[in-house]
C-alpha cells in the first residue's frame, strides 16, 4: 500500500484481488488519505466477502421496511397492488412498530393467532404472512424455512367446493344486472359466463383487447402463464351483448381509444377511462342478493367449464378457452351437474328380458 501526491491532492495505490486500486483521496491532507485508503480496501474486503455493517438496518420498524417494500411492489404489480394495499396495512397494525433484529418465529406465529382471533379466513392470513417475509427479506427466508420444517408455515385452508350456476339461476342473475345501477356489471358477468374471464383479467380488459368485427378478444395479463395472450371467440349472445355496451360507452365518453379500460374507474357513475375499476363486488352483492342465488364470483367461470364439458367439448378446446395448464385443473374446475350425472346413467339402465315360454312337454313345464 502506497500514497502519494499529485499536485496538492493525495492518491493511494494498492493491490486488491490481483488488480491495481488507485484512486483519489480528493483530500490535501496526508493523514486523511491513509484513512480514506484503509476505508476503501476494507469496503473492498467486506463486498468481496459479502459482509456489511447493516445495524442501522436491523434497528429500523416493521413499518419502516414495508412501506419501502410497498411502493416498489406497486412499481412491479399494479394489478395487484389494491390487496398488497390491504394485506401490509394488517402487517403494519399488528407488527409494525416492532423493530427488524426482534423478529423471529414467535413474532409470525404470533400474527397468525392474533388475525385467526379477528376472525381472518386462514387464506388470507397465509397471504398476509407471505407479504410480511418478504418484506424481511433475507431474515424472512431464513424464518420461511424454520417453520416450514416445523409445520407452521401456513395455516390449513379448507378446500373451497365451486358450483355451476343453473340456466334458472343464470337467467335471474342476468335479469337483475340489466337492472342494476352499474353499468359494468351485466356486461361482466356475460363475460364470465360466456368467455371464462378471471376477476383480475376482466378489470384489466382494455379495448384493443377487444376485436368486435371479428368476434373474439385476446386476455392480457393472467395468473397463468397458458393464460396470457389466449384468444376467446365471442358466441352470439356476448357479441351482441358487448357491441351495445361499446355503443353505450361511445356516448358515456364520446369515444373509444384502443388504450382505454373497458370497465372504467368512477364512483358512483364512470368517469375515467384511463384507469380501470378496482372492484365489481358491491354490485355483483346486489344483484346476487336480488336473484336470491348463493355462489361465487368466481362460479361462473366453473359455470363455463362445465357448460363446455356437458356440451361435449373436448378437453384441449376447453383448456384452449379457459387457460388451464393441466388436465388436473380442467378436473377441478369442470362440476359435471347431479341431472346431467343422472340423465347419463339413466341411459344405461336395461330393462329385464321378457320370457319367453317354454316349449309343452319341457322339464320345466307345468303338468295341466
Amino acid at each position: 500500500m502506497a500514497i502519494f501526491q499529485r499536485g496538492e491532492i493525495w492518491w493511494y495505490e494498492f493491490s486488491f484481488a490481483g488488480r491495481r486500486i488507485r484512486e483519489s483521496s480528493k483530500s490535501t491532507s496526508k493523514t486523511l488519505a491513509r484513512t480514506a485508503e484503509r476505508n476503501r480496501k476494507r469496503e473492498l474486503e467486506e463486498g468481496f466477502n459479502n459482509v456489511s455493517d447493516t445495524r442501522h438496518e436491523r434497528v429500523r420498524t416493521v413499518g419502516d421496511l414495508a412501506d419501502d417494500y410497498l411502493t416498489a411492489y406497486k412499481l412491479r404489480h399494479p394489478q395487484s397492488a389494491t390487496f398488497a394495499e390491504y394485506a401490509i396495512a394488517h402487517v403494519k397494525r399488528l407488527v409494525g412498530s416492532k423493530m427488524f433484529v426482534d423478529c423471529n418465529e414467535a413474532t409470525l406465529t404470533s400474527y397468525q393467532n392474533e388475525r385467526l382471533n379477528e376472525g381472518a379466513a386462514p387464506k388470507t392470513i397465509n397471504e398476509e404472512v407471505g407479504f410480511l417475509l418478504r418484506i424481511l427479506d433475507e431474515l424472512g427466508d431464513i424464518l420461511r424455512v424454520r417453520l416450514r420444517k416445523r409445520k407452521l408455515l401456513k395455516l390449513k385452508v379448507g378446500k373451497p367446493i365451486g358450483k355451476a350456476y343453473t340456466d334458472e339461476e343464470k337467467a335471474r342473475m342476468l335479469d337483475q344486472a340489466k337492472k342494476a345501477r352499474s353499468p359494468h356489471i351485466y356486461p361482466a358477468i356475460m363475460l364470465a359466463l360466456n368467455a371464462g374471464i378471471r376477476d383480475a383479467e376482466l378489470k384489466q380488459l382494455t379495448w384493443n383487447q377487444i376485436n368486435l368485427k371479428r368476434g373474439y378478444l385476446t386476455v392480457g395479463k393472467s395468473k397463468t402463464e397458458a393464460g396470457e395472450g389466449r384468444t376467446i371467440p365471442l358466441n352470439s349472445a356476448l357479441s351482441e351483448t358487448m357491441s351495445e355496451y361499446a355503443e353505450w360507452y361511445q356516448e358515456r365518453f364520446s369515444a373509444i381509444q384502443p388504450d382505454w379500460y373497458v370497465f372504467p374507474f368512477g364512483k358512483p357513475r364512470p368517469s375515467d377511462p384511463t384507469r380501470p375499476v378496482t372492484t365489481l363486488k358491491t354490485a355483483w352483492n346486489n344483484v346476487r342478493k336480488n336473484a336470491k342465488v348463493k355462489g361465487r364470483w368466481h362460479d361462473h367461470r366453473h359455470t363455463m367449464i362445465t357448460d363446455l364439458a356437458e356440451s361435449g367439448a373436448g378437453d384441449q378446446t376447453i383448456m384452449d378457452i379457459a387457460g388451464h395448464v393441466s388436465k388436473n385443473m380442467l378436473k377441478h374446475y369442470s362440476h359435471i351437474r347431479m341431472e346431467a350425472k343422472r340423465e347419463a346413467l339413466e341411459s344405461i339402465v336395461k330393462r329385464p328380458p321378457t320370457k319367453k315360454p317354454l316349449p309343452k312337454g319341457s322339464r320345466n313345464s307345468k303338468v295341466a
